[in-house]
């Protein structure tokens, strides 16, 4: 009897620990669902959209959903080619949303908070015609993902106010591409707008919608945002290449300008065949508008111009513009060294070397010819400062001085003068 006592006992004892181990299992169960409910609630429903959205399929991206909207972009995109190709999906997925005006929403590609920073400062970079958002937004994170779940972007322009905008921005773009003619090369298109921008917009820190390019182009008032947003713009609808760059002034804040690329036909290539083939070289140049404005041409010894475009930073190198600015490091930029189209290269103002008899010439062709004014730009430090010291503390002005007066009927002359120590520049104003 006691054996029999004993092993009923042990089925009991057995039986009592399946019994707590299948609560226990069940009690895990609960857990487990309890916490797939957390998470689901925790990231709202950015992770089942996410899920759903990853289980589609290739042929379900936000590449696609752009070509079947018609958001094809017909421009040439850098900062989309130049970030991270795992951003590429996030890229497309803001404009897809910014072009259908969902100003917030669900986020559905699968990056970071500062992913996303990175593919919506590219999208606005790329995309001077997105016009009706600002640089600012609002994120929502998954606290237990790390990923972006929803968006809010900040707003300029009401969405029912879009469409109108949009018209005024390609007419007001179109009158000034009508002005440029027809077989203008690329680079006197750029210049013309260049010069345009310049002409129609003044710089003002209080301007409204600064950032954007509705700022220059239609209020005639921007910082350099604006006016490089312009620039991009006009640019982007003649079918150019121009992409937005930021970053600061070396001893002050931050800055933004462009950088353009002109392409150029070569001289005749030998194929293997024995064909020619004509060949065709791609140059980069900086392009800062906003410092091409007078209100930024400097003092000229107490004297400020109030109506001379600066033309240094038009189609200047790496070299040149280093001086002064410093370009942030969202994506890689290309070197620019060419200085084919340096203006004054280009307008014959430019010495490599101090001669002083080439100097004395085109002074006495400037003032002879009535000119208002004559720049030099030199080749090295050494050459400037030798410019400096013949005209300035020497006699090298003299006789075009003499010639002023003869003509003017004058027994005294006078002159201003302007030194830009980064660029070598001289400009006289007679």
């Amino acid at each position: 009897m006691r054996n029999s006592d004993n092993q009923k006992v042990s089925v009991q004892q057995r039986k009592e620990k399946g019994r707590r181990l299948a609560q226990q299992m069940v009690c895990a169960c609960e857990l487990c669902l309890c916490v797939l409910l957390c998470v689901v609630l925790l990231t709202r429903s950015g992770v089942v959209s996410r899920v759903k959205y990853e289980l589609t399929g290739n042929e379900e991206t936000w590449e696609d959903a752009a070509a079947e909207e018609g958001y094809i972009s017909s421009v040439e995109e850098y900062y989309y080619d130049n970030i991270p190709e795992e951003l590429h999906e996030a890229y497309r997925e803001i404009y897809v949303h910014l072009m259908r005006y969902e100003d917030s929403g669900d986020f559905l590609s699968s990056v970071s908070v500062e992913d996303f920073w990175t593919a919506y400062y590219a999208v606005l970079a790329d995309h001077p015609e997105i016009f009706w958002t600002d640089t600012s937004a609002q994120v929502e994170e998954s606290s237990l993902m790390g990923t972006v779940v929803s968006y809010s972007f900040d707003v300029t322009v009401a969405p029912e106010e879009r469409d109108a905008m949009r018209e005024e921005l390609e007419a007001a773009a179109d009158a000034c591409i009508a002005q440029i003619p027809a077989d203008a090369t690329d680079y006197e298109k750029i210049k013309y707008v260049y010069e345009y921008v310049i002409d129609t917009t003044e710089y003002d820190i209080n301007s409204a919608d600064s950032q954007n390019v509705q700022s220059a182009l239609l209020y005639h008032s921007s910082v350099c945002a604006g006016y490089s947003r312009a620039f991009q713009y006009i640019l982007h609808r003649m079918g150019l290449f121009c992409t937005y760059i930021t970053g600061t002034i070396i001893g002050g804040g931050d800055h933004g300008w462009n950088m353009v690329r002109i392409t150029e036909a070569g001289a005749a290539a030998e194929t293997l065949a024995g064909v020619p083939a004509a060949s065709a070289q791609e140059y980069y140049y900086y392009v800062d508008v906003t410092w091409g404005d007078p209100v930024f041409a400097g003092n000229m010894d107490g004297y400020t111009s109030e109506d001379t475009i600066s033309y240094n930073y038009l189609c200047c190198t790496g070299q040149d513009l280093f001086k002064t600015h410093v370009p942030g490091d969202s994506v890689e930029l290309p070197e620019c060294t060419s200085d084919v189209y340096d203006y004054y290269k280009l307008n014959d103002m430019y010495y490599e070397n101090f001669d002083r008899d080439e100097i004395y010439q085109a002074l006495m062709e400037s003032v002879q010819a009535g000119d208002a004014r004559t720049m030099m730009k030199f080749g090295s430090e050494e050459a400037y400062q030798e410019a400096q010291l013949a005209l300035f503390e020497g006699d090298l002005l003299n006789d075009a001085g003499q010639y002023l007066m003869k003509q003017n009927g004058e027994s005294r002359w006078s002159y201003r003068y302007h030194t830009d120590d980064h660029f070598y520049l001289i400009t006289i104003y007679w």
